[in-house]
Parts: C-alpha cells; structure tokens; sequence
C-alpha cells in the first residue's frame, strides 16, 4: 500500500491557526456507513447519540513542554519535551547550532540548569538535580508546544484551548484534539440522553507529527507511546457492546488505546507501551464510531482513519470538507464517522 494513496491537496488558509472564539463552537462532519455527509455543529452531537452508547476519551494532560536557554557558551537552545521517564530525567529534542556534549550542561531561562546524560538516537536524556520536579518546573516555565503547522508563538489563549476541559493525567507534548471541542454544557447533555463517558490515557509525544517517509507504508515504523486502559472501562466497553449499544472514541488516541488492549479479541486491561499501527486492512474490535479532527496528508492518523471507515469514502469527505471551507488540524473542526460496511 503506497503513501500517496492518502494524499490530498489542503489550501493553506484552511489550517486553523487559532482555536473558535468559543470553545465547542465548530463544525462537524458526519460521515455515515453508506458514505453520506451531513454537515453539523459540534453541539449537534449529542443528537447522534443513543442513550447507552458510550464515548471513550482520553484524559491525557499536555505538558506546556517547550523551554528556552543558553549553552554556556551563549548558543541558543530550545528543549522539546519528548517523554518524563521518572522525577528527574527526561527524554527530549534539543534544537541548537552544535549538538550538546554529554555531561555537558543547558542554561534555562528562569534560572535552572539540565545535564546531558546520554544520547537515544536524535533525541537525549537530560536529567534536572534542582528543587522542586520536573511538571512543576515546565507548567512554570514552559512554552505550550503547538504543532508545527501552527505558525506562531503560543500565547496565553493556549494554556487553556490546547488542553481538554477533562485532562487530569499530564504527560503528552500534543493534545488529543477530538477533545477539544467538548465543553461542560455539551457533556452535560449527553449526561441527560443516557450517554456514558469512559476515560483511558494515553501520553501523546511529538512523534505524532512524524511524517511516513517510506514508500511502502507497511515499512513505517511507528513512534511508541504510553497508554493505560483501566479494568473498568474494558468492562464498560464489553457490556455497551453486549446491549448492542455504540463505542465512541473520542479521538485517534482512543482508538489505539482500545485496539491495544484488544489485540487478542478480548478486551484486557492494559497499562504500558503501544506501537500500534493501524492502517486499511485492519479489523476493528473494539470500536463502532470515531469523533475525530481532519489530518494532513499521508500521515498515519489519516491512515487509521481510512481504515476505519474506508479510503474512497474518508478522502471524498475531506475533498468536501475543503469545498466547504471546514478548518482543518489541531484547532479545526471534526469528523464523526461511522464504521465503513
């Protein structure tokens, strides 16, 4: 299966560079099983819900993971949280004119200081030996890490839109964007139709913006990440399906939290690393429906998303999401789709 079969051309002006001026204040797609579209409001979710059905989140928290500084011979560095490994070390990009030595030390603004510890292909390990721990020192100093495609510095508007409204487990360098589009009126709704919510974690990192470089897109090599699927939501999970009821994931993440978990047929708790790659072919066990945003081209979130609800149908969705002038990325609009026949 080749990479440009998930190609597709996106205008510019249509990357949302900004969130709505109100959070939930979006457009939303709906793509059926037999290929239709609906355009929406998010708020019109809750109309396509069941009571019973259950939503499937991620309550992953987005580290404000970006740092600024100095070597100590004055070149400018940029730290790029990768992933916490424990109290005082962390995996990181580090942008500077030279690479860093090990043992070397970085100089940050705010006045505290990161060792080099070692080396793990492009990427180091930095270890911090100040008070206090390493959440608090970047929910202090750091920058919030808007993706690439986001050109612009982030502001204080970010703290707060680039973070879920239920994010209660910091972790991830991106945020799970389906998310975002959630306000405590919206849930408050679906409380009253009948629809449940499950909460499973996984820590987004910057591997998510990876790029498929290779032809052949069975030859990727997926990023891993850390997911955590609790006892209660499988059983959750297993007894919406018993009633013939939907799972709804909110987001790619969710996905492969409960594909993970699922990998033998049965869903099992699951607490650890995922590399899961999910791309046409594969067979869905654990999801009916997918909430999810528009994804650039030939990436591996648009894959999943191909294999969920079919090639053909997602691309001719996104080309009439483009007609339509749908804003697309983190801080654009969304999809709900159905699972393809």
């Amino acid at each position: 299966m080749r990479r440009d079969e998930f190609h597709y051309e996106l205008p510019p002006e249509l990357i949302a560079q900004y969130p709505s001026k109100v959070r939930g204040d979006d457009r939303l797609l709906y793509l059926k099983s037999d290929g239709q579209l609906e355009d929406r409001q998010f708020v019109n979710l809750p109309g396509l819900l069941n009571a019973g059905d259950l939503l499937v989140f991620n309550d992953t928290r987005v580290i404000p993971a970006r740092l600024y500084g100095q070597k100590p011979t004055g070149g400018q560095v940029e730290i790029m949280l990768e992933r916490v490994l424990d109290e005082r070390r962390f995996l990181a990009q580090v942008r500077v004119s030279k690479p860093p030595k090990l043992g070397s030390r970085l100089l940050l603004n705010g006045g505290f200081e990161f060792e080099v510890v070692a080396k793990q292909e492009d990427m180091f390990v930095l270890s911090f030996d100040g008070p206090g721990n390493l959440i608090d020192l970047f929910e202090k100093y750091g920058h919030m890490p808007l993706p690439p495609y986001i050109e612009r510095s982030d502001g204080t508007l970010d703290r707060e839109r680039y973070q879920t409204i239920y994010a209660s487990r910091s972790g991830a360098v991106a945020a799970p964007t389906a998310g975002l589009h959630f306000t405590e009126a919206i849930l408050d709704e679906l409380a009253d139709k009948g629809v449940q919510n499950a909460f499973v974690t996984l820590h987004v990192g910057a591997g998510t913006f990876q790029p498929v470089r290779v032809e052949e897109i069975e030859d990727h090599r997926m990023h891993s990440e850390f997911i955590d699927v609790p006892t209660g939501v499988c059983e959750q999970v297993n007894e919406t399906r018993a009633r013939g009821k939907q799972v709804i994931a909110v987001g790619t993440t969710a996905v492969r939290c409960l594909e993970t978990a699922g990998t033998s047929g049965e869903l099992r708790p699951y607490c650890g690393e995922t590399g899961i790659f999910i791309y046409p072919g594969y067979r869905f066990r654990q999801v009916d429906a997918l909430l999810t945003n528009f994804h650039l081209p030939e990436s591996t979130l648009l894959m999943l998303v191909c294999a969920f609800a079919g090639t053909e149908p997602v691309l001719a969705a996104y080309r009439h999401a483009i007609a339509e002038k749908y804003r697309f990325y983190s801080y654009g609009d969304a999809m709900l789709l159905t699972a393809g026949q």
